[in-house]
């Protein structure tokens, strides 16, 4: 550099530095001039974002998440990394959700207080994510069904049979509306014959399904007309989810003697279906 009189192990050059570079060394040559770029930490902050939350390291260049000058910790760093100071709102909560998205209010469940005396943990239901459409779901709701079949019908008087028989048969047909939950079944199954009944003449007055339940004998000395007993059982079933079943009414005499003869059956048959979980 012959202009700057450079010669030997010195330099007569003045070099000075400018905006956001540095210079050091003598120009010499065992201490050459050295001018380096500098940035400023303020400016790099303002230009990134504007407030707290960015660290700049200059001697290596890297810029940092800095929560620093955030001393309650509540700044909000999202998952694709950006810095959201405290009171910041993001997002305008829809149906069935508080806050706004900020260190302050973050977005949440707006959830009612468990209003039964029994424990949430053990008895509380559950909320799922529909994987199709995305949007939440409860637990399947429950159901209820009710069916009926009754009868009343007058016959040409007939002799009762000595033994057991079958004079009448119903089917009902339940059907579990609930494809998820066993539903839990009450039947009422109820039965009436009328009788005549000469003197010394009787009957097994009417079973059910196999099952006898009355027996009358005349012991007057003169008949009884149109002598009749009502009987009433009930039990219960399970049906598997989204199952069904044949529900029978099977009406039967039998026991005859002297003459013995119904002339009426009157059946009633009903059921009461409810989907709901089952104790053990």
């Amino acid at each position: 550099m012959a202009r700057c009189q450079c010669g030997g192990t010195g330099c007569n050059c003045v070099i000075v530095a400018g905006e956001n570079t540095e210079v050091t060394g003598a120009g010499s040559t065992p201490n050459p001039f050295v001018v380096t770029a500098v940035t400023n930490c303020a400016e790099v902050r303002s230009c990134l974002s504007n407030g707290a939350g960015i660290s700049y390291n200059s001697s290596t260049g890297a810029i940092s998440l800095d929560l620093s000058e955030d001393p309650g910790n509540n700044a909000v760093i999202r998952p694709n990394g950006l810095y959201v100071p405290t009171g910041a709102a993001t997002v305008t909560a829809g149906c069935g959700l508080l806050g706004d998205g900020s260190g302050g209010s973050p977005v949440r469940a707006n959830t009612a207080a468990w209003p039964h005396s029994c424990g949430i943990t053990a008895n509380g239901g559950g909320v799922y994510c529909d994987p199709g459409s995305g949007q939440l779901k409860t637990d399947p709701p429950f159901r209820a069904r009710y069916r009926e079949a009754a009868a009343n019908d007058a016959v040409t008087a007939r002799v009762v049979p000595s033994a057991e028989t079958t004079i009448q048969n119903t089917t009902i047909t339940m059907v579990n509306p609930d494809p998820c939950r066993p539903a839990f079944v009450i039947v009422h199954r109820a039965v009436g014959v009328s009788f005549d009944l000469p003197a010394n003449g009787g009957a097994a007055a009417a079973g059910i399904n196999g099952d006898d339940l009355v027996y009358m004998k005349n012991t007057g000395s003169s008949g009884i007309t149109s002598w009749q007993s009502q009987s009433n059982v009930m039990h219960n079933a399970v049906i598997p989810a989204g199952g069904s079943l044949a529900i029978t009414l099977g009406v039967t005499v039998g026991r005859g003697a002297g003459g013995a003869r119904y002339n009426r059956i009157q059946t009633a048959m009903r059921a009461w279906l409810f989907s709901i979980p089952l104790s053990a």
